[in-house]
């Protein structure tokens, strides 16, 4: 990959890493942190990359530099007061995008990728195998348990819109 082929792919697809991290993180500084790595990471090995397979090799990369970063935080241990779950939060009634945020954080790490990856961004199951090192058959099953245990958190009465 050049160095026009490496900038026209950051201004591709800069966009689209981010809100696939900000969805999966949550937390703005954190998403920021992971997508500057992950075009760190893709500009070192730039000359290794097919111009043509840079978006399905910058998901890979952001996939992975953010289950990285999940683990990391997982390490450190905030006090209570200083904890997101203490602060003070203003609930709106029959509030949609709150309660698919909601519905969202209760899936597990790899299950909110696919969810993700798929309805999204658009991926196939294919690609989303390539970014997330699953089979195809894998990407199906949990997808669809995802999608069930979207569905069952979203019709509950008090969640009902």
């Amino acid at each position: 990959m050049t160095h026009q082929e490496y900038n026209q792919c950051v201004s591709q697809y800069a966009d689209n890493v981010y809100r696939f991290i900000m969805k999966n993180l949550g937390r703005e500084d954190d998403a920021k942190d992971v997508v500057q790595s992950s075009f760190e990471k893709l500009w070192i090995n730039r000359e290794q990359v097919d111009f043509a397979r840079c978006k399905s090799y910058l998901f890979t990369i952001a996939y992975h530099q953010m289950i990285d970063h999940i683990r990391k935080q997982k390490r450190v241990h905030l006090k209570d007061e200083f904890r997101e779950e203490a602060k003070v939060e203003h609930i709106q009634a029959n509030n949609a995008r709150k309660i698919l945020q909601d519905a969202l954080g209760r899936l597990s790490e790899i299950q909110r990728s696919l969810v993700m990856l798929k309805d999204y961004e658009g991926y196939s199951y294919e690609e989303i195998g390539r970014i997330t090192e699953l089979n195809e058959s894998q990407v199906k099953v949990y997808l669809h348990r995802a999608r069930v245990q979207l569905r069952e958190y979203i019709v509950k009465m008090e969640n009902v819109i």
